[in-house]
């Protein structure tokens, strides 16, 4: 079974989420998310006036796997990496940039957002998050005794009978 590269939870999670929050709030951006390389939502945030939003988990796989094929034409071309793409349609804009090597910062917004406003803040929230994940790569995983797994199975077989 494939797994998220990475765990947020407890702080390391909270601060992602509020620096996804500021960015959404100060750009006008309608959703934002953390997505590492797998596809899989790391973490993710919606303008309170925003439409419901497009399914995430498709949306996450979709960006991780563009990320893969555009870093094979960048490396095709002789270049390291391609750091950020951009899809503009008629009605919306997709923006991708990188933070690090582990995750990509997903932004989708409408024609009202102007997309050098979204770069210019994104590049800050993106420098705020690298520094997050990088404190989590010497955190160990968390690793659940059979105490807890049993304590677990008690408590659901006496919540579910």
């Amino acid at each position: 079974m494939i797994e998220p590269s990475l765990a947020l939870y407890g702080d390391a999670f909270e601060r992602v989420d509020q620096h996804i929050q500021d960015l959404l709030v100060t750009t006008g951006v309608r959703y934002g998310l953390l997505v590492d390389r797998k596809g899989f939502v790391l973490s993710h945030k919606e303008a309170l006036w925003a439409p419901r939003p497009p399914a995430l988990d498709s949306v996450a796989t979709l960006v991780a796997s563009n990320a893969a094929a555009t870093a094979a034409l960048a490396n095709m071309l002789g270049e390291r990496t391609f750091s950020e793409q951009i899809h503009q349609g008629e009605n919306g804009t997709l923006y991708v940039e990188s933070v690090g090597d582990t995750a990509l910062l997903t932004l989708i917004f409408d024609g009202s957002v102007p997309l050098g406003k979204v770069k210019v803040y994104a590049k800050k929230t993106i420098a705020q998050l690298a520094a997050i994940l990088e404190e989590l790569k010497d955190v160990p995983p968390v690793q659940f005794t059979d105490d807890f797994s049993k304590g677990a199975s008690a408590l659901l077989d006496d919540l579910l009978g």
